[in-house]
């Protein structure tokens, strides 16, 4: 009976993926214990959350996340309208949902719910894939990324776009199509500005020139860039980087524990972290080469993609070569909503693995 239930338990666990990801569990802890040794616990905590949802997800089968799809997407719009209605306006930002018994922050559901969504209907349209099915999954897309920008959460926008673009574009979207909206958007970009808020048009300025206002805006920029300068090949040890202990570092557990990583660890602790993720990526994106069918595949793809988007973006613009955007670290950052949110995906990964010899109508 033991061994059943054992079976039972680690049956939908992909090995590697599943030895990826512990071992970037790993590097988070190493890195908030240095960062801030009084949020352990509380990490701990979201870890035995985040992995508890990975393991109830890889046992929902991609039939019933087929079946699921449209349903999580019509309610994750509702919440996001609901945030627009009724949400907690924190910091200038309308992003929570007060239900009383708890708070939410919808967007974080619509990076799962939207790439299922657009699997969904493409799944449904698989036959005869014209234009307008390209056009209307746009419209699935730039719903919920409206609403998002609205409240307003830039960072979060941006992944969520990224996420429903890849399912798009895993699709068959044609290059001309891209090539066309990429120089559109191009084109599009000063009328874009205007829209900007004046604290997102300040973050854009400041990563071209920070040194203009070292204290304000680009405080963050100019200690981050220092930390992971003055790591070097080694890094300065465990627990003696002078930026972060000296508290020079802002949001040091959060966006910017990348910048305290490589300052105490060096290059030689970044290149570690760098395989790690690319791992995990190849690994997302072999299960997504083996699915059972299109709604699995789109899917598996969307996600692993998205691992990489959270990487390269937070690395990016703690290194200074991107705008801060409020991107964490994915699996390293501390933030129970985030890796509860990362570890769903893996979950969903680990199904699709587990049924990739079913064929699926």
């Amino acid at each position: 009976m033991i061994r059943e239930l054992w079976q039972k338990l680690v049956t939908p666990i992909d090995g590697p993926l599943m030895s990826f990801i512990g071992l970037l569990l790993l590097v988070a802890l190493i890195a908030m214990a240095s960062a801030s040794p009084g949020r352990m616990m509380t990490h701990l905590a979201h870890i035995a959350v985040a992995l508890t949802v990975m393991r109830l997800a890889a046992q929902i089968p991609p039939q019933r996340l087929i079946a699921l799809a449209p349903a999580l997407y019509v309610f994750g719009v509702m919440l996001l309208v609901g945030v627009a209605l009724f949400g907690d306006v924190s910091k200038g930002a309308r992003r929570w949902l007060n239900l009383g018994f708890i708070r939410i922050q919808p967007s974080e559901l619509m990076k799962i719910a939207l790439p299922l969504m657009l699997a969904w209907y493409f799944q449904k349209h698989e036959a005869m894939l014209r234009l307008k099915d390209y056009a209307f999954a746009t419209v699935i897309l730039l719903i919920p990324v409206a609403l998002i920008v609205r409240q307003p959460d830039l960072g979060t926008s941006i992944l969520v776009f990224a996420a429903g673009f890849f399912v798009i574009f895993l699709a068959g979207l044609p290059w001309k199509v891209i090539i066309g909206l990429a120089a559109s958007a191009a084109a599009a970009a000063p009328f874009a500005w205007t829209l900007l808020h004046d604290y997102q048009r300040q973050r854009i300025l400041m990563l071209l020139d920070p040194e203009k206002d070292p204290l304000g805006k680009g405080f963050h920029i100019i200690q981050s860039t220092i930390a992971i300068g003055s790591g070097g090949i080694l890094g300065k040890g465990w627990g003696q980087g002078t930026q972060a202990q000296l508290d020079f570092l802002p949001e040091r557990h959060t966006d910017f524990i990348f910048a305290v990583y490589a300052e105490e660890l060096g290059l030689i602790g970044n290149f570690v972290l760098l395989v790690l993720y690319a791992l995990l990526i190849g690994r997302g994106l072999q299960i997504a080469a083996k699915a059972a069918n299109l709604f699995a595949r789109l899917v598996a793809g969307a996600i692993t993609l998205i691992f990489f988007t959270y990487a390269f973006v937070n690395i990016g613009m703690v290194s200074g070569l991107l705008p801060v955007v409020g991107v964490p670290l994915p699996f390293v950052s501390y933030g129970g909503t985030a890796l509860v949110t990362l570890m769903l995906g893996v979950g969903i990964l680990m199904s699709i693995h587990k049924n990739r010899m079913l064929v699926q109508k």
